[in-house]
């Protein structure tokens, strides 16, 4: 295990303020270009977002610092490659993953996606080597698939059910993960005339080495027409659980910068 030292807050704040711009320009442009979708061939999609409070996946984990957000997607027909990297403003918490999606079933009410990926964690620790404290980053490593049916009840509401396994690759981590949730997603719900708000609720399960809990967490997002940043704020409360650690309530709120272009073949 090697001593780390990380300065997360200059490098995260130079690469925000050097993608924005470019970003920005693309958005634009692909807005102008996509007029037949028959010729799109891969998208290029995502998000940068920062928040008081990291969360993870699973909203019961957080960081309880600061953190920036960055999610992206490569997709191409139903295939699609999507990296997901959260960090703290000091780099002393983190996690990189890089997931494999496959849409088998894309239809306009329902749709059937399920994917695997690799990741690492890393969270600081105190070892004593000779009588002496000395900080660490223990680096942790994962592999995951999930599974994600959705079911398009109208245009505004979609109803769907998660389910993630984990499995952690050392012992001194959780080894065994299950995360099943059922989430609903209310869209486009209008405030004003250019506002708009989207509430995602969700009741899911999880279960850790032996160990378990039932949790309720939601989403709002508020979202102007002509802007590409959205205002979240999420929450999770627990209902019931054993699991060591476990919070009671945690939440967060979020500036995000959403982003989509689309790369076509006109010679086809």
């Amino acid at each position: 295990m090697k001593k780390l030292q990380i300065n997360g807050l200059q490098t995260m704040v130079k690469i925000f303020v050097m993608v924005l711009p470019i970003l920005s320009i693309q958005n634009k442009t692909w807005g102008q270009s996509a007029i037949d979708s028959t010729k799109q061939e891969t998208t290029f999609s995502g998000s940068l977002g920062l928040t008081n409070n990291g969360f993870s996946i699973i909203p019961s984990f957080s960081f309880n610092k600061p953190a920036a957000i960055i999610l992206l997607s490569w997709m191409k027909d139903k295939f699609s490659v999507d990296p997901d990297f959260r960090v703290t403003p000091d780099g002393q918490k983190g996690s990189m993953l890089l997931w494999f999606r496959y849409q088998p079933i894309r239809g306009k009410q329902f749709t059937l996606r399920t994917g695997i990926h690799p990741a690492i964690n890393w969270i600081p620790i105190q070892l004593v080597e000779n009588g002496i404290k000395q900080d660490f980053l223990q680096l942790r490593r994962f592999v995951a698939w999930e599974l994600a049916p959705s079911f398009k009840v109208t245009e505004k509401f979609r109803l769907g059910i998660y389910y993630l396994q984990g499995n952690g690759l050392q012992s001194n981590s959780i080894r065994t993960t299950h995360f099943i949730t059922l989430n609903s997603t209310i869209s486009n719900i209008p405030i004003t005339k250019k506002l708009n708000f989207t509430f995602i609720p969700v009741i899911y399960y999880l279960y850790l080495d032996g160990t378990d809990g039932k949790y309720f967490s939601a989403t709002g997002i508020l979202s102007h027409k002509k802007s590409p940043f959205t205002l979240q704020s999420s929450f999770n409360k627990t209902i019931k659980s054993n699991i060591p650690a476990n919070k009671d309530f945690l939440w967060n709120v979020s500036v995000v910068y959403n982003f989509k272009m689309a790369m076509v073949n006109l010679n086809k």
